[in-house]
């Protein structure tokens, strides 16, 4: 008699949770209206003044450039592979994969007008965006975007550097002659 009073209440325990909506919740379709709000939409504007968890912290690291240490440029260099490299190709002259299969090609890093620029133009277009290119502040970190524009700079320098402003050890290793 107890098993079977045990197996009632089961069956009916299990029944419920499916009367009450467990399987598929109600919820409001985001861009159908919603009667709920007096403006009769889904989606809703935060309230003024809101802000998100770490929007106070990313703005901090935006403010304050890193120092230049290798692991910054470590971690510039793993970010541009990643976020930067499909346009502007690994060695930053504006042809990388994407660009082969028909997106617009931009500009190489290593002309004129790129190489002049200052630092906070490299982060602002990475921020903001510029011409074809969207804005990756979603994406990026800004301890990252500077991570990218020193390592940006470091592949400027990679392929602009003079003979004449190495020390004498790395002059002869890249003078030596191998078999």
């Amino acid at each position: 008699m107890r098993r079977r009073a045990a197996l009632l209440v089961l069956c009916a325990v299990l029944a419920g949770c499916t009367r009450s909506n467990m399987d598929s919740q109600p919820k409001y379709d985001e861009y159908k209206p919603a009667e709920l709000f007096r403006d009769g939409k889904t989606l809703q504007k935060p309230p003024e003044g809101t802000v998100a968890p770490d929007d106070l912290a990313r703005a901090e690291e935006a403010k304050q450039k890193p120092a230049l240490t290798a692991a910054l440029l470590r971690r510039g260099r793993e970010e541009f592979n990643v976020f930067c490299s499909p346009c502007h190709d690994r060695a930053g002259t504006g042809r990388g994969i994407i660009v082969q299969r028909g997106m617009p090609q931009p500009p190489s890093y290593h002309e004129p007008r790129l190489l002049a620029a200052d630092d906070q133009h490299f982060y602002d277009v990475i921020t903001n965006g510029y011409g074809a290119m969207y804005s990756y502040a979603s994406r990026v970190r800004p301890r990252d975007r500077w991570a990218i524009v020193a390592y940006l700079r470091a592949l400027q320098l990679s392929q602009h550097a003079e003979l004449s402003q190495l020390d004498a050890e790395d002059r002869s290793r890249l003078t030596e002659k191998k078999p």
